[in-house]
């Protein structure tokens, strides 16, 4: 355990009195986590027809990184790395059923809530940050640690509100995917009874207040995670004559070697595809991204008209990517493009300039200390991830720099600026050149040609990779 876990030493008491010194107040961070939210979003215009308005809105008043990934593609995984600021490799956090709270490796580490808090902050939460779910009662609380916040919604112990469904379900799938929560239907409700709305409101009523210190607020809306079940009306702004589709080519898989074909749920298209389920199942998601995206909006609002608009940082993204049928897969716990990269945008117009993108590869493993360095914190000396502030600074430096995400042991992929590498447990490579093909349709691999582009890339894998525990895998 870390000595300030152990004590909770208020590193606030120190910095603060330097603060007032020098005239700097500390800002304020609104950080929004959207769960299942893939780089569809309109300002990244990679996909026709999306509709997010006030997630465009905030991009063009802050740093767009273009290029940003998750350090693992699935729920668990991801946020345990950002919250602890470790790499899964370091850790062995590869699934969501690897409790990080009971691992010897993270039990005791310090958090970027404990730092935040322990230097002054006052930290709030409400909604989904660390995993959890809806699949059943136990999955409200997910893998919550309680002790680093001051405030939260719905409970010190809960992360979700209750779930609103259907009368029936599953509607347009089966019970063999997730207990039939995969599934989308547009629901005869308000807004208001949506979970992730009862979580927005609570963050309002705190952005329409002063605090006693600077606010660290964490909201996480769960849509568009499944279920797709969302307020007709979002619905309706997605009609099926009006969905369109990228190519996807048939034989996609044939230069995939075993290990990235076996990630790929080719079941689940298979049985979409059969049923002539495809148009609707898009339908739905993109009509919880478009709810999701009203919720940020709302967020968006409260804080513009409540007294921390002028000294607040606003944090937006996503813990992992989503497939609608790309390469035939669904959901995410994959390494390609369309599984790993994220939208992300900081909003802080102390630095840098709003409208600005930064296409430098980054990863979600940067935001613990990027945090610190915008809050005048110090760092603990654990954490992995590198600080952005010299690219929000300056967007168009080059960085050589290479992002691992992983995928389960020994599993990991390096994106570069132009080139995606994969290396599988197994020894099986796909290489993609994102110059001319950014959609990754044909791999590189297994040409000779390339053998300095993979021997480079291969210098960025991570050189601990520790095995996952022998228990608790889903």
């Amino acid at each position: 355990m870390t000595l300030l876990k152990f004590l909770k030493i208020p590193l606030f008491i120190t910095l603060w009195p330097i603060c007032l010194f020098a005239q700097i107040e500390p800002p304020n961070v609104l950080f929004i986590a959207v769960d299942d939210l893939n780089n569809w979003v309109g300002f990244l215009n990679n996909h026709p027809g999306v509709k997010t308005p006030h997630m465009d809105r905030l991009a063009a008043r802050g740093m767009v990184f273009t290029n940003a990934h998750c350090s693992a593609p699935g729920c668990n995984s991801s946020r345990s790395s950002l919250f602890t600021g470790l790499r899964p490799s370091s850790t062995g956090i590869y699934a969501n059923g690897h409790d990080w709270r009971k691992m010897e490796t993270t039990r005791n580490v310090e958090t970027l809530p404990d730092t935040l808090q322990a230097g002054g902050y006052k930290t709030m939460r409400g909604g989904k940050l660390y995993h959890a779910h809806t699949i059943s009662e136990s999955a409200y609380e997910g893998y919550l640690d309680p002790e680093p916040w001051n405030g939260f919604f719905p409970s010190r112990n809960l992360q979700l509100p209750p779930e609103v469904e259907p009368a029936k379900w599953p509607l347009n799938t089966n019970r063999t995917f997730y207990q039939g929560r995969f599934d989308w239907a547009p629901l005869d409700i308000d807004d208001s009874e949506m979970g992730d709305a009862k979580v927005v409101a609570w963050a309002e009523g705190e952005l329409s207040k002063t605090h006693e210190k600077p606010l660290f607020l964490a909201v996480g809306i769960y849509r568009p995670h499944w279920p797709w079940w969302t307020p007709q009306p979002y619905f309706n702004q997605h009609p099926l004559e009006e969905i369109e589709f990228l190519d996807n080519p048939h034989n996609d898989l044939d230069d995939l070697p075993d290990a990235g074909r076996s990630m790929v749920r080719k079941k689940w298209d298979d049985w979409i595809l059969e049923n002539g389920k495809r148009k609707q199942a898009m339908q739905g998601y993109l009509a919880s991204m478009t709810f999701a995206d009203a919720m940020v909006g709302r967020l968006l609002q409260a804080l513009e008209k409540g007294p921390l608009a002028d000294n607040t940082i606003i944090v937006l993204w996503s813990d992992h990517g989503y497939h609608i049928g790309q390469k035939h897969h669904w959901e995410k716990f994959a390494l390609w493009e369309q599984t790993t990269n994220v939208p992300l945008i900081i909003a802080d117009s102390r630095n840098g300039q709003s409208a600005t993108r930064c296409s430098q590869p980054v990863s979600l493993l940067d935001l613990y200390p990027t945090l610190l360095d915008l809050c005048n914190l110090e760092k603990p000396a654990h954490l992995e991830g590198q600080s952005l502030l010299p690219l929000i600074k300056n967007p168009e430096q080059s960085t050589g720099r290479g992002v691992v995400t992983t995928q389960g042991f020994n599993n990991h992929a390096i994106r570069t600026e132009n080139w995606r590498y994969i290396r599988y447990a197994d020894g099986g490579e796909e290489l993609y050149n994102h110059q001319n093909d950014p959609q990754e349709f044909t791999n590189l691999a297994s040409l000779t040609e390339f053998e300095p582009v993979k021997q480079k890339l291969s210098e960025m894998l991570p050189n601990k990779n520790v095995k996952p525990p022998t228990r608790g895998l889903d």
